[in-house]
């Protein structure tokens, strides 16, 4: 017979057992670079970013990418659309844009009323490598580079730009000519 002692023992027994009925586990994000399959609209050669789910994929060949993780900006900051790769520097310099001085002048602070530009190096915000984003011949002063933060690589937290670990831009960097296409969905 179902009585309310042997309800209550089995509720609180049931409650010491692995739920089946909990939600999925999230996947735990991964920037690692990994071979994947892509859709086949993308042709080999292009790049094509996700800022969504932090990914950037190179495009090796029909459906098979590289995919790498990557963080990108933050919100209306973030670049759309498409561009080229018309210029490709190591150990770049660097300096904020007059917008990014504006919006945070302490930050900035250094680069306030002078011409300043910070040297390529360890400490550049770009880090060891830089791919400079065009339109139609127009530098849109956003870039795919790598970075000193690297706590950053899976969040929207930059000014615009995508970051990578300064090893696999690095990486990327010897696989994408001039000229690649670069599509930010």
């Amino acid at each position: 017979m179902f009585t309310r002692r042997t309800f209550l023992a089995a509720t609180a027994s049931s409650s010491l057992l692995p739920t089946f009925a909990q939600a999925k586990k999230a996947v735990e994000y991964d920037p690692t670079p990994q071979f994947v399959r892509i859709k086949k609209q993308f042709l080999p050669g292009q790049l094509l970013v996700v800022p969504r789910s932090f990914y950037l994929y190179f495009v090796t060949e029909p459906r098979k990418a590289i995919r790498y993780g990557c963080g990108v900006g933050r919100a209306g900051l973030e670049f759309t659309g498409s561009a080229t790769i018309d210029v490709k520097k190591e150990w770049p310099t660097w300096r904020p844009t007059q917008e990014m001085i504006e919006r945070e002048p302490i930050t900035y602070a250094r680069f306030k009323d002078n011409d300043y530009v910070q040297p390529g190096g360890s400490d550049n915000p770009l880090g060891a490598r830089a791919l400079y984003l065009f339109q139609n011949g127009v530098d849109t002063y956003f870039r795919i580079h790598g970075t000193t933060q690297p706590q950053t690589i899976g969040h929207a937290a930059s000014n615009g730009c995508i970051r990578m670990l300064n090893e696999h831009v690095i990486d990327l960097y010897q696989r994408v000519p001039l000229g690649t296409v670069v599509t930010v969905v």
